[in-house]
């Protein structure tokens, strides 16, 4: 299973394990080992932590909360009360441990502190009222992202999946329509 990195901060990337929320949910986290294997994916988190069921749990708290704050911020609401809850309760806990070497700098941590990195990643983000969050402009996609592009005219939430399929379907749209002869429906 891939997972996409594409929303310009691990907490929001978060979010995107659920797919097309809207209509029929893909949830990518379905057991503990998935979670695992997102946190070692993740170039921003340690690349080994062990999820338990109540740890995986919080995780998926997390995650939800992080995702209505986010979207609560796109549509220009107030904040939902239990999810901040959520989401700085998270950020209290212990923070994972960056090292340097030769290589580069390391993290390591339990999943404890990769929650508490989570939430404060999300939490910097949600403040920072610079920061254009946007939902994708897919239909089926529900990715909230951070807008980095110059002008904020990015419209989905990554090229690769979402831009591709809706420049695909508006070609093939645009190719349907100039091979109707004019006045005469599509069958």
């Amino acid at each position: 299973m891939d997972f996409a990195f594409v929303s310009g901060n691990p907490a929001l990337d978060l979010t995107g394990t659920v797919l097309s929320r809207r209509d029929e949910p893909v949830d990518l986290l379905a057991v503990p080992a998935d979670l695992e294997r997102w946190v070692a994916a993740c170039d921003e988190l340690p690349d080994r932590v062990t999820a338990t069921p109540s740890s995986f749990d919080a995780a998926l708290n997390l995650r939800e909360a992080v995702y209505r704050l986010a979207l609560d911020r796109v549509l220009g609401r107030r904040f939902d009360t239990p999810s901040l809850r959520v989401v700085n309760d998270a950020a209290a806990g212990p923070l994972p441990t960056v090292r340097l070497d030769d290589a580069g700098s390391r993290m390591s941590g339990d999943l404890s502190a990769v929650l508490s990195h989570l939430a404060r990643s999300g939490i910097a983000v949600l403040a920072d009222p610079g920061a254009r969050l946007k939902e994708c402009g897919r239909l089926d996609c529900t990715r909230v992202y951070l807008d980095r592009s110059r002008g904020a005219r990015r419209a989905w939430c990554g090229m690769e999946e979402c831009g591709n399929r809706v420049k695909a379907a508006a070609y093939r749209a645009r190719r349907r329509t100039s091979a109707t002869p004019a006045g005469r429906p599509e069958r």
